[in-house]
């Protein structure tokens, strides 16, 4: 407990020992030891004996003082660190030296954490001891543990790796959430609000300043990502940035060129629209892209991969899409078309780039303009021409029913193109938002083939399941819960376990609104294998609870319905067969 006193010169236990062994008188001995050992002032040594006679004994006493003393102390050093002297740092390190054989007693190691805390440069000698002890590693200030990691990148990986498996498992957990809504899903929350997670704020103090833990950050996010195709990493390398920016760190901000690109984008995605001067800017920065630098296109392709960045981007493509209707002009005619889907081809091909170390922007393919996506708006039309002919009157309707096949190059796009991909899953987001049920059975087929499996990827199944909720009524029609179902979700549920779990959140959120004869038929499709995770089990234990909850308290028989209505009292004009009782 007392170890390096000895060193300092100052006695401690074992001298007492030795010197009361030694001596013939032992209470002698103990006042001079008290004489030599004490606080060093004459003029208290007449005051002690008052302490004696109110029974207070000198260890407490000592105690109160060396505890101010301390706090003094540190404050000192704070004071002394954030000065203006030229020789503050050679004053603490003095300072180091003399306490820091101290280090491991308890009641002055915060002392010398203080000193350590506030040099820029701690020597060298002093980290390799604070890191070859796991006690002081541990209770060093994050300052320190800096220093210690810019050069062991191997401990700092150690120290980083729980997080970012921590902000993985978030973002898993925020997709697979109970709660089905449009208007409060993955996407919801704003960038400033993501940026204030707990694993963003811990790895910006981690990094604080220093530009070498930042680059080792990014090395592993790029790492994960190639290991993995996570793209909740990209998230996490533009999160990181805006969050130094945030705290106007300019020694980082300024020299990661992707900075002002970043800032430009993250606006766009809290507005959740690029707005044609932002796509200029942003186009401006791809533009920008120098000869020799051409790795940047890398780390530019990572942050348009972010998901968030993703959907902003096809979000305003469709908004764009719409525009060029209603205008009669063609895709490949929209400059800010062609820049967005640049965009997005970019972000697409992050995890190829990064992986083939090749930086050259990926060409997009000329016929998804030319032919994807003017098929896509011919289902556009006809969806509008079948709702205008259904008010024309019968003898004028040309085609009574609606069309079930799409266009050869749609289906073919899907399958074969990322960018095209993208697009027709938003466009089919797009219908059930606008709760168009006819031409959301048409397209769910179509997307049983896609690219890459694109459409029972986590995302877009999180989002599809939560639109689907706008059309909750339809799910009592046989037809429209076998598109739903055996048409789609039910084609690949059993290979993907995260089909499955998408299918019972939603079936846990709307199995009321579905024909029994139905809910029995997905109750046995839907049956967990044993080999199933967990999560499954349990949702699927959580259904079955639900339904059997629903079969014993069965809707009450119809009554006379209420006439408070919660409206406000509203006199009504008398007449003679009008009664004057407000609603």
């Amino acid at each position: 407990m007392f170890a390096g006193l000895p060193e300092l010169g100052i006695s401690n236990g074992e001298d007492l020992k030795e010197t009361l062994t030694n001596c013939t008188e032992p209470l002698k001995a103990i006042d001079q030891f008290q004489m030599e050992n004490g606080i060093l002032l004459p003029t208290l040594q007449s005051a002690l004996p008052f302490l004696d006679l109110h029974g207070t004994p000198r260890l407490e006493f000592h105690q109160s003082v060396f505890d101010e003393l301390r706090e003094k102390l540190m404050e000192r050093v704070a004071t002394i660190a954030e000065g203006k002297d030229e020789d503050r740092y050679g004053k603490l390190e003095e300072l180091l030296e003399k306490s820091f054989p101290l280090v491991k007693m308890p009641s002055i190691q915060p002392v010398v954490m203080q000193v350590l805390k506030h040099l820029p440069k701690v020597p060298e000698k002093k980290l390799k001891m604070v890191m070859a002890d796991k006690e002081l590693y541990k209770v060093c200030a994050v300052e320190v543990k800096r220093q210690i990691w810019q050069d062991n990148q191997a401990l700092f990986g150690d120290e980083v790796s729980p997080l970012l498996k921590q902000y993985i498992v978030e973002k898993e957990a925020a997709l697979f959430s109970n709660d089905l809504s449009i208007l409060h899903n993955f996407f919801s929350p704003s960038p400033k609000t993501r940026r204030q997670g707990e694993v963003v704020l811990k790895l910006t103090q981690m990094i604080g300043k220093n530009v070498k833990l930042y680059d080792m950050v990014l090395q592993f996010l790029r790492t994960l990502f190639l290991r993995t195709r996570n793209v909740h990493y990209c998230t996490l390398r533009a999160e990181l940035l805006m969050s130094l920016h945030d705290l106007d760190i300019s020694e980082i901000c300024s020299v990661d060129p992707c900075h002002k690109f970043t800032w430009c984008l993250d606006a766009c995605i809290r507005e959740k629209f690029v707005d044609g001067k932002r796509a200029r800017e942003l186009q401006g920065f791809l533009d920008g892209v120098k000869k020799g630098q051409e790795q940047v296109l890398g780390d530019l392709s990572m942050i348009l991969c972010d998901p968030f960045a993703c959907n902003t981007l096809v979000l305003s493509i469709m908004r764009n899409l719409q525009e060029l209707l209603s205008q009669d002009s063609l895709p490949r005619d929209s400059p800010d078309l062609m820049l967005l889907l640049r965009m997005l081809s970019l972000g697409q091909g992050a995890w190829d780039m990064i992986d083939s170390q090749v930086f050259k922007e990926p060409r997009l393919d000329s016929e998804v303009v030319t032919r994807f996506l003017p098929a896509m708006m011919s289902v556009v039309v006809d969806d509008h021409t079948f709702t205008v002919e259904q008010k024309l009157p019968s003898e004028e309707k040309s085609s009574p029913s609606y069309p079930t096949t799409l266009p050869d190059a749609f289906n073919r796009y899907l399958q074969e193109n990322r960018v095209a991909c993208e697009m027709g899953l938003y466009y089919v987001l797009h219908i059930a938002k606008l709760r168009n049920k006819n031409a959301l059975q048409r397209l769910l087929p179509a997307l049983v083939e896609t690219y890459n499996d694109m459409a029972f990827g986590d995302i877009f199944l999180h989002l599809l399941t939560g639109h689907l909720t706008l059309l909750s009524e339809e799910f009592g029609s046989e037809d429209f819960c076998s598109v739903v179902f055996d048409g789609f979700l039910l084609t690949s549920f059993s290979s993907k376990e995260n089909v499955h779990r998408h299918s019972l959140r939603m079936l846990l959120h709307l199995h009321h609104k579905v024909l029994p004869s139905h809910m029995e038929t997905l109750m046995k499709a839907l049956e967990p294998p044993k080999q199933s995770s967990e999560p499954v089990k349990e949702l699927y234990t959580q259904l079955t609870e639900k339904l059997d909850a629903q079969k014993k308290s069965p809707p009450p028989p119809d009554e006379t319905p209420s006439l408070d209505l919660g409206l406000h009292p509203v006199t009504v004009p008398t007449t003679a067969s009008t009664p004057t009782t407000p609603l």
